[in-house]
């Protein structure tokens, strides 16, 4: 979070995550082009550049799995929060290594082909072998297209200039887009493979990805709503039942939005559960340094009046509290500003 825009803000924590994700890659690239190598050998081997076509496909696969397992990881288990802190950056990387795999399948299949590249990949590199088939290279340009702009819309300026809503809503598209990955492997690479690993490793991505997303909704949905308390006061639960520094979510019996109950030493305070950068749920972060901190990128505000310290201009609802009989109650309306 900043009060100026610039090109790069990296701390000495995001240098030290971008250095893991970029060791992880390279690493796996090693891995899987020594271990080709290896394994398929002559004849019947696979050339240098189809290995590296495979490797920084599959590569670029594992990070996408990765990617959205981040979130519903976070839900269930609140020690996964740290990642959705720089999760942007691997979506950067995937980004790049999509790309890679795109220039080099273009180069080495239609670069030197009867066909232009851009041609190939409208159509295919075969299309007379797949007359009448999809090109499935079609798929995968189109996610990588959704790559692109998710990766360039990344930094908080488009955040603030495209709008909170138009930004999720274009950052949601990454479903979309591991959609047409999924069909773009289906279609292609899988056609035409003899053993079943690849067929069997996707499979189970697909698999772990749904429970993940199965199990965070059904854990979303089990909120109650608080019950009603004297003066249509909300019942946020026992005050001795919440850690200093810690938050619970409270939902509003009919709907509205939910408000974020915290711990603050001997005291109590209550904000909306709505992060005002990304719509973070701030009842599932802490407070830090005195200051409620969302566990999505860390923007803070101070529990007393909902604002982010100086220099920072944020500004989120609160909510009056009170200790009755030892329950937190919470007044549904917002203070004025």
């Amino acid at each position: 979070m900043s009060n100026a825009y610039r090109a790069v803000q990296w701390n000495s924590h995001k240098r030290g995550y971008d250095l893991w994700i970029a060791a992880a890659v390279l690493l796996y690239l090693a891995i899987f082009f020594v271990g080709g190598k290896l394994l398929f050998r002559e004849p019947g081997g696979f050339s240098d550049e189809i290995l590296l076509i495979r490797a920084f496909g599959t590569c670029a696969i594992a990070l996408l799995h990765v990617v959205l397992a981040i979130g519903p990881l976070a839900r269930l288990d609140a020690r996964f929060a740290a990642l959705l802190y720089n999760r942007r950056h691997l979506g950067v990387a995937l980004f790049l290594v999509a790309l890679l795999h795109a220039i080099l399948v273009t180069v080495f299949y239609g670069g030197f082909g009867v066909q232009a590249a851009p041609v190939a990949v409208i159509s295919g590199y075969e299309p007379a072998l797949r007359a009448g088939a999809l090109p499935f290279e079609l798929l995968g340009f189109f996610a990588l297209l959704i790559f692109f702009l998710m990766a360039a819309t990344s930094h908080d300026f488009w955040l603030a200039n495209l709008g909170a809503g138009v930004w999720k809503a274009l950052h949601m598209l990454v479903y979309l887009a591991y959609g047409l990955v999924i069909a773009h492997v289906a279609l292609g690479a899988l056609q035409d493979q003899s053993s079943p690993v690849y067929f069997w490793l996707l499979l189970l991505g697909v698999s772990g990805l749904t429970v993940l997303h199965l199990l965070a909704a059904r854990r979303e949905a089990a909120r109650r709503p608080a019950r009603a308390a004297a003066e249509g006061w909300l019942d946020a639960g026992a005050a001795n039942s919440l850690a200093d520094g810690r938050g619970r979510v409270v939902v509003p019996p009919g709907g509205g939005e939910r408000i974020a109950v915290f711990r603050h030493g001997e005291g109590y305070c209550a904000v909306s559960n709505v992060c005002a950068h990304q719509a973070g749920p701030l009842g599932e972060g802490r407070i830090v340094n005195g200051c409620i901190t969302c566990p999505w990128h860390g923007y803070q505000y101070r529990p007393e009046d909902g604002k982010s310290p100086p220099p920072y201009t944020e500004k989120i609802p609160t909510y009056r509290t009170r200790v009755e009989g030892g329950r937190i109650l919470v007044n549904p309306k917002p203070e004025e500003v």
